[in-house]
């Protein structure tokens, strides 16, 4: 997989942890460093752990899957992708951010488990894909460590900017469908259709 493509993968997926932390820093209002921290290593932790469980696994059932590995790998993506363009088109109002500190205790791992199932069934499709975890792990966990630093930033600054995170998780939701095709496309899907 080139670097470009597990950058976009790791920029999706990093979506979710980026709206969560727009929301945190919107209703903590003031955020502190020991704050700032434990947020985005959890999210980045977490982000990072998530696709290693799901590649491993994806090495129990490759075995099983190989020949339509490709569908299955498309199939987890546009279902991702499309879970994340649903939430964040949802009316759903959250709140809850504003009730107590987030960044502490069963509520940082909640958010934290949260915001990275989706990096689960990546992990399940780099492994359907036969492809190295080690690299891909070290880029997602590092992306969404910076997206929830930025997003505590943008939600510390300005109320206003909650629409952002909505709109970066559609992103986030299309971009997964792109790689989807892109995986379709390179395993010769759409070649009958050419030619």
């Amino acid at each position: 997989m080139d670097f470009i493509t597990l950058l976009g993968i790791a920029v999706a997926l990093a979506m979710d942890a980026f709206a969560v932390s727009i929301a945190v820093g919107v209703g903590l209002k003031q955020v502190s460093i020991r704050q700032t921290f434990r947020l985005s290593w959890h999210f980045g932790l977490f982000q990072a752990l998530m696709p290693l469980l799901g590649w491993s696994v994806g090495l129990t059932l490759r075995f099983f899957v190989e020949a339509y590995n490709h569908w299955i790998a498309f199939g987890l993506l546009a279902y991702v992708g499309t879970n994340m363009i649903r939430e964040a088109l949802s009316k759903e109002d959250k709140d809850e951010f504003k009730k107590k500190d987030p960044t502490k205790g069963f509520s940082l791992i909640m958010l934290s488990v949260a915001t990275s199932i989706d990096a689960f069934a990546v992990g399940i499709s780099l492994s359907l894909l036969k492809l190295s975890i080690a690299f891909p792990v070290l880029i997602i966990g590092v992306v969404a460590m910076l997206f929830t630093l930025f997003g505590l930033y943008l939600g510390k600054k300005a109320a206003s900017f909650s629409i952002m995170g909505k709109t970066a998780e559609v992103m986030g939701g299309l971009v997964l469908w792109a790689i989807g095709l892109k995986i379709l496309i390179n395993n010769g899907v759409f070649d009958r259709f050419l030619y």
